[in-house]
């Protein structure tokens, strides 16, 4: 058996229809602005941030997205191949699991956007209730328990990862035989840094990705074909 640690980052979700952030057509260069929106600081000093990013939220496609062929390939590799597999995902929209890639094998990094917490009291709910008041009215709503301000659950720009996940991503990178990147720029660390980890400790590392990364000159393969059927093709190759 061979255990493969697959890595995805927004690339693997566009074909779902949710936009990356650095690609030609990402986010940030469609609306420079909109980084605000989704930075720790900004988002907590400044109420007209936050009904900007609920809006953004209430208005964009995460939620309703469905997962894409990249995502069931990933998933139809697990059910089928009969090597140990572990996803670190970058992504917050839950695609892989909704693939039908066990939870527990999903380190999801920067949290996920389908719950929302309270910074003040940590209490945690829904993403889809708090929207719902959104949609009522609430631009800017608080949390129900203390009053406190709502964020969604993810890990945003200025804030730290999850020192217990990125541990634990860590260590699948050390011990992984092959580490596959899917749909990321490996510009945003530290979790960018797990490629270089993987292919340090011996991993086979490939890179499926349609713009050069830092850690191309380290890879054993680099594949700029559409994610979509490039990375099945892949994974039939590692059966």
């Amino acid at each position: 058996m061979t255990m493969v640690a697959i890595f995805s980052g927004a690339g693997i979700s566009t074909d779902s229809g949710i936009p990356d952030y650095r690609g030609p057509n990402g986010m940030w260069r469609q609306d420079p602005g909109a980084e605000q929106l989704v930075t720790y600081g900004p988002y907590m000093a400044d109420p007209e941030i936050r009904r900007r990013s609920w809006r953004m939220r209430l208005d964009g496609p995460v939620l309703d997205a469905e997962p894409n062929v990249a995502h069931r390939a990933i998933a139809a590799y697990e059910r089928t191949s009969g090597n140990p597999l572990r996803v670190i995902t970058q992504n917050v929209d839950g695609l892989h699991q909704a693939a039908g890639v066990s939870a527990r094998k999903v380190l999801e990094l920067h949290g996920s956007a389908r719950s929302v917490v309270c910074t003040a009291c940590h209490a945690r709910s829904t993403a889809a209730e708090a929207l719902d008041r959104v949609r009522a009215g609430e631009d800017d709503p608080a949390c129900r328990a203390c009053g406190g301000i709502l964020k969604p659950a993810t890990v945003m720009f200025g804030q730290r990862l999850d020192p217990v996940v990125l541990g634990n991503a860590m260590s699948i990178a050390k011990a992984t035989e092959v580490f596959v990147v899917v749909g990321s720029s490996l510009q945003v660390q530290p979790a960018a840094s797990l490629a270089g980890i993987a292919a340090e400790h011996g991993a086979r590392l490939i890179i499926v990705n349609a713009e050069p990364t830092p850690y191309d000159p380290v890879a054993d393969e680099v594949v700029r074909e559409p994610i979509g059927t490039a990375l099945p093709t892949l994974l039939d190759r590692l059966r």
